[in-house]
């Protein structure tokens, strides 16, 4: 098969979308050539049957051009694609489905939200199959959907053997992803400072930066709360992290908290669970990947209280070790970044 991709932003730097870099390698492996064209490219290292073009975003904003380019680029690569993937934005869909379409290209869309709006309708409409991890993350009826799980590229998230933290530090957790209002940061600060109030040191790293106007204005008022609480010392606001270096912050956290409610399968948790690094989450979506500890990793969405349970709980614990192997091996079995685009291709190619 030859696939042309096209997704947000190919940069393996990026600490939001660098993660699509390695689905890009992924998809290089089973098929003879990919195009892929990103709304905006930075740094890449891929295979050479890999070609990369940008909507020309990195260079200033205008969606005219960006139409443009897209089409553009649709027609000239028309005979070294037999399929496309459209990753994410229905827009791309909605400019370029028509041509797809005429061309006779089978057309596949990945898409994880739980917003359903009318460009999303319409993608649906012309895409011949959907992609998403659950029915919580895509919620609405079609014959044309395919929940796949999500997945992570498990070798990079492999602990190192031997790897131990730095002896001394207090107990770490960390939360991995956009800094934004779904992610609910504002439960764990409440969560770290009744914590705080009770005498049990932690420490809190945030990893991850704002995107859009809403979100930094959200980052603002997590930092007034943090103020006013005088949590200062225990929370750490990390910023971006390049999407090679994620893995580390997970190995040297003993735990890994993921606030976002119920609704797709975020991958933070995924990664976290690869890496071998105990995750609670409030997605409960979740619930049956964490087997017979669900009921101990599992907390009330938006409530602090319930939370600072779960984690008092766990601190007290004597069987994390076994929890991180068990949650390890349900990552193993059904997180496969090369597994879940094997099935991709293959549904596009019959």
């Amino acid at each position: 098969m030859k696939i042309l991709i096209v997704t947000q932003k190919i940069d393996k730097n990026d600490g939001y979308f660098g993660f699509f870099h390695d689905w890009l390698i992924e998809f290089a492996k089973r098929c003879e050539r990919v195009t892929a064209i990103g709304l905006e490219v930075g740094a890449y290292d891929l295979p050479g049957n890999v070609k990369v073009y940008s909507l020309g975003k990195e260079a200033g904003r205008s969606r005219l051009k960006y139409a443009y380019r897209l089409l553009a680029y649709s027609w000239r690569e028309r005979k070294d694609y037999d399929a496309v993937f459209v990753h994410m934005n229905p827009p791309y869909l909605i400019v370029g489905g028509w041509l797809w379409r005429l061309l006779g290209k089978k057309i596949g869309f990945w898409y994880l939200h739980r917003n359903v709006d009318l460009k999303l309708r319409i993608a649906a409409v012309l895409a011949d199959d959907i992609f998403s991890a659950a029915p919580e993350s895509f919620r609405l009826k079609s014959k044309k959907i395919h929940f796949m799980g999500q997945a992570v590229p498990l070798p990079r998230y492999a602990r190192p053997a031997g790897f131990k933290r730095s002896s001394g530090e207090p107990f770490t957790i960390v939360s991995v992803g956009r800094i934004t209002p779904i992610k609910n940061l504002d439960t764990l600060i409440e969560a770290a400072s009744i914590l705080r109030g009770r005498g049990v040191a932690v420490r809190v790293d945030l990893v991850g930066e704002p995107v859009t106007p809403a979100d930094q204005e959200y980052k603002e008022g997590l930092v007034e709360l943090i103020d006013k609480k005088s949590l200062g010392p225990t929370m750490n606001f990390v910023g971006s992290v390049p999407n090679k270096d994620i893995p580390s912050w997970y190995w040297k956290s003993d735990l890994s908290v993921n606030l976002c409610p119920t609704g797709g399968l975020d991958k933070a948790v995924l990664e976290s669970m690869a890496a071998g690094t105990p995750v609670m989450a409030s997605n409960e979506a979740f619930r049956e990947y964490f087997g017979g500890y669900g009921g101990r990793m599992m907390f009330k969405e938006r409530d602090p209280a319930d939370l600072v349970a779960k984690l008092e709980a766990f601190m007290r614990a004597g069987d994390k070790a076994a929890i991180a192997s068990k949650l390890l091996a349900e990552a193993q079995k059904r997180s496969s970044l090369s597994a879940l685009v094997g099935k991709i291709v293959e549904i596009l190619g019959k």
